[in-house]
């Protein structure tokens, strides 16, 4: 590199001399640790909200925990109303997560033993036979925020070291961060095109490939994919559905009870989130130790021939498209089985874990106004149970009620009842036999 380094900024030329650089550079270098420092020293203050204190969304809150459990399951897409506690359980699940093992300083959360799962500098020491420094850190939750660049999520040049060093590094991006973690997309439904498309690329084959402004690098990014959105704003590509393992359908809570205790719980978090907190403290413990235990007990779950038969069955019957339905259902119910200390999969266990996990992969035909859980569960029940409509009779009369209409038949019910029962006046009549009684 010459003395006089000439670059473009902001359409105008700046020529620089290599001692003014270095300057510079070590001023920035001081200005961004600085910032990292507070950066560390705010998010250490932000008490996210306990997961053991969110009310209802049953079918949520285990989806999430089956994919701590197994990160092969792939994820989850939450679509649901506004308000209803989407990112809240996400960004709950963090105290969840576990710790992992990497190479410590490193940017793609390399792991000290596995190659697979080593960014390029930690793979060429691995392989040249050195010691990697190892280091504890919890498992990642990396964020895309919906204004974010192509640059920021696969990662591109780092300036300060081509203007302090004058050698081309990478500096490197989100998918780079959520290697071994989770990456958290709200609103994905918003998310631009070329942006899924990238994210879509890395999730399928757990690496990402940058090529731009002079670099050529491919590091590991494997990572559990988590969106949410509101279905009113936009629907996905299918393409972008079928990446994530499990969807969960929010509605709003009706239930007065849950819905009390949802608000006292949200105000008493809000006055003190850390006295909040420390009073569920021993839940929180409590969940992640099953978790951890969970993960231990995995790899000795069994799954009898016949009921993955039948797994594949149902897959074909509700006219699933590609084989990734079949390994997710089969993935998913054994996480569920070791998530309460058994070893053996049941019919059962299926049937609790094959609605998030087909749900979503359904084709869609813009006439057909039956939901894709219950066509899923029909099929379940032809191939499981001989009969698709076999123990559907509760299930039909199942659904959201209004409380307001229901109050209100319970007290015309109540008013005719009373009249019925009334004492009639002296000569009034009472009807023909048989009938108004």
């Amino acid at each position: 590199m010459s003395a006089m380094a000439t670059i473009q900024l902001a359409g105008a030329p700046l020529v620089a001399r290599r001692g003014s650089a270095k300057k510079a550079s070590k001023a920035n270098r001081r200005a961004m640790r600085c910032n990292a420092a507070t950066a560390a020293e705010v998010e250490g203050k932000v008490i996210s909200y306990p997961f053991v204190k969110l009310v209802g969304q049953d079918e949520l809150k285990l989806a999430l925990i089956l994919n701590v459990i197994d990160s092969r399951i792939g994820g989850c897409l939450i679509m649901g109303d506004r308000g209803t506690g989407k990112s809240v359980a996400v960004r709950a699940l963090s105290d969840l997560l576990p710790e992992i093992d990497v190479v410590e300083g490193d940017a793609f959360n390399s792991s000290p033993t596995d190659p697979q799962l080593m960014g390029p500098e930690a793979l060429e020491a691995f392989k040249a036979g050195l010691e990697l420094a190892a280091a504890k850190m919890k498992v990642p939750m990396v964020e895309v925020p919906l204004g974010t660049t192509e640059d920021r999520i696969c990662g591109t040049i780092d300036i300060e070291k081509a203007l302090a060093e004058g050698v081309k590094a990478y500096d490197a991006g989100l998918l780079a961060r959520a290697n071994r973690g989770l990456l958290y997309i709200d609103e994905v439904n918003l998310l631009d095109d070329s942006l899924v498309d990238v994210v879509l690329d890395s999730a399928a084959g757990g690496w990402n490939t940058v090529e731009r402004e002079g670099i050529s690098i491919t590091h590991p990014a494997k990572f559990i994919m988590i969106g949410s959105g509101n279905p009113e704003e936009g629907e996905l590509r299918p393409q972008l559905l079928d990446r994530f393992g499990t969807a969960c359908n929010i509605a709003t809570i009706f239930d007065q009870k849950q819905r009390i205790e949802l608000v006292k719980n949200r105000m008493a978090y809000e006055a003190d989130p850390e006295a909040f907190a420390a009073s569920c403290k021993a839940e929180t413990d409590e969940l992640k130790a099953k978790i951890s235990a969970a993960q231990k007990i995995l790899p000795d779950v069994t799954m009898d021939r016949d009921l993955a038969l039948k797994i594949s069955g149902v897959c074909a019957l509700v006219d699933v498209d590609g084989l990734r339905g079949d390994i997710v259902v089969t993935r998913a119910a054994k996480a569920l089985v070791a998530y309460e200390g058994r070893d053996e999969v049941t019919a059962d266990d299926i049937k609790r874990v094959i609605g998030p996990c087909l749900s979503h992969r359904l084709r869609k035909d813009p006439l057909d106004t039956m939901d894709g859980s219950f066509k899923v569960m029909l099929g379940f029940n032809k191939v499981f149970n001989g009969s698709a409509l076999k123990d559907f009779s509760a299930a039909m009369e199942e659904g959201v009620k209004d409380p307001e209409e229901e109050k209100r038949k319970e007290e015309e019910a109540k008013g005719k009842e009373e009249a019925a029962a009334a004492p009639k006046k002296a000569g009034a009549w009472g009807g023909l036999p048989g009938f108004g009684r």
